[in-house]
């Protein structure tokens, strides 16, 4: 359900989510590591307009724009809320990757995962991202050109089947390959002041 927001808005929200995902990337603990080999990624977003506010209990209840409200409390987290007012729009952003390479390894790793997150100064309009990035080594331990799909195995013996959407893709691969898969999700959201 993927929601329509103006261009200047998305470019806002992509740019915070980009900022973190470069942080991510640029990370110097050796963990994060640049997306490499072939890539899937999906993204949605939703938009929602401040319908009431109350700064002293912090609830906050937002109407998406399909008619539904939502009320919830802002936490501590959020510190920011005194610049949000009624009639803003809030706008989420959460984009999915998921990206393999096959590699000439020895042997399986362990999972590394890496998390960056990001938010607006204090007395700016709120806005913030999170991200987290994981990566495995996997060996390949069966393919079925038939289906097509490919059995992988992971560092603790544990096994997982995954069907190809393009039998091209497993030319080339060959049981005992061993594959780094890395997995990326962000979520950004920003506000947006309330036309005058």
């Amino acid at each position: 359900m993927r929601k329509e927001i103006e261009v200047s808005q998305r470019q806002g929200v992509k740019a915070i989510a980009a900022a973190v995902l470069i942080t991510l990337f640029s990370l110097t603990n050796g963990q994060a590591q640049d997306v490499k080999g072939q890539s899937v990624t999906a993204s949605e977003t939703v938009t929602a307009t401040v319908t009431k506010i109350n700064q002293k209990t912090r609830e906050v209840t937002i109407k998406t724009e399909d008619g539904q409200e939502h009320s919830f409390i802002a936490g501590d987290h959020v510190k920011n809320l005194a610049q949000v007012n009624v009639g803003d729009k809030i706008t989420a952003v959460y984009t999915e990757e998921v990206a393999y390479e096959v590699l000439a390894h020895s042997k399986a790793s362990g999972v590394q995962t890496t998390e960056a997150a990001a938010r607006a100064k204090p007395g700016e309009t709120p806005a913030a991202a999170m991200a987290k990035q994981v990566v495995v080594t996997v060996e390949v331990v069966a393919i079925d050109p038939a289906i097509p799909s490919v059995t992988f195995k992971g560092p603790e013996g544990n096994t997982k089947t995954i069907k190809v959407k393009d039998p091209k893709k497993l030319n080339g691969v060959k049981v005992g390959d061993m594959v780094d898969i890395t997995y990326t999700e962000s979520l950004a959201i920003k506000v947006d002041k309330a036309p005058k």
